[in-house]
């Protein structure tokens, strides 16, 4: 029996004709870059509080079972095994995982990346500790059977981060105009404005999806030192978000 997908063909095509960029910081992959010391910064500190892990140690994540989804190049999935954890990255485009392999190899890590699905996933009984779930949910053809797919892969008290972009006209603006036209960091159509999600409308999702919303800060770009922080009430662009399977 195949496993029903939320997987969009068209949105993974955008990303496979990419696949090559992931790890030239000066390329398509620009933004996420330049977003990744931010992204890294909530990740960490809400895996260290959720599972009482001391981030000056040595490897604080050692034990912990970390699913990436969406891994692309494994941006986000070198870091998670250098803090020791042991990490699944997973991919629907499938020219993103020999990139992240062969970099991965070059790093001295071990991952086990993989092409598949998050709903492949689940109905093949995989459990996390954490699901990394960044910039991919407005990508999906079905937010909220996605969302629960992430659920069903989390083992109880698992948690979730969940990153996306709100809709709104600054963030149409910023992601679209300024991104894909003007400083034409990512082809024109790689976003689609109208799949774009409020925060509201998320922690929606996640609830209905059977989670518990934690928290959520926007993720803010200030283009005068070209760098990102985290805000507890400018959520008007880029967000993140933490939630629990409580069961």
């Amino acid at each position: 029996m195949t496993a029903h997908t939320t997987v969009d063909a068209a949105e993974v095509a955008k990303f496979e004709a990419m696949a090559a960029e992931w790890w030239d910081p000066t390329g398509k992959f620009k933004p996420l870059h330049q977003m990744n010391p931010c992204r890294l910064d909530y990740i960490t500190r809400q895996i260290a509080a959720e599972f009482d892990r001391d981030q000056s140690a040595p490897e604080p994540f050692a034990g912990l079972r970390i699913l990436d989804i969406g891994c692309g190049g494994g941006l986000l999935s070198e870091p998670m095994a250098r803090l020791g954890a042991t990490v699944v990255g997973a991919d629907a485009a499938p020219r993103n995982i020999p990139v992240a392999q062969i970099h991965a190899e070059q790093s001295g890590l071990t991952i086990d990346y993989r092409n598949t699905t998050a709903e492949a996933l689940a109905a093949a009984g995989e459990r996390f500790d954490v699901v990394l779930n960044m910039e991919v949910v407005e990508h999906v053809a079905d937010p909220l059977a996605y969302l629960t797919a992430c659920h069903d892969l989390l083992k109880p008290g698992g948690l979730m981060i969940c990153s996306t972009l709100n809709r709104n006209p600054k963030s149409f603006m910023m992601a679209i105009v300024g991104a894909e036209w003007v400083m034409r960091w990512l082809p024109k159509g790689t976003h689609d404005w109208q799949k774009f999600i409020t925060p509201n409308e998320l922690y929606d999702l996640i609830r209905k999806a059977g989670l518990n919303p934690l928290d959520r800060k926007g993720m803010v770009f200030n283009p005068l030192g070209w760098s990102w922080s985290l805000s507890d009430r400018d959520l008007s662009v880029n967000y993140v978000t933490a939630s629990r399977r409580e069961a």
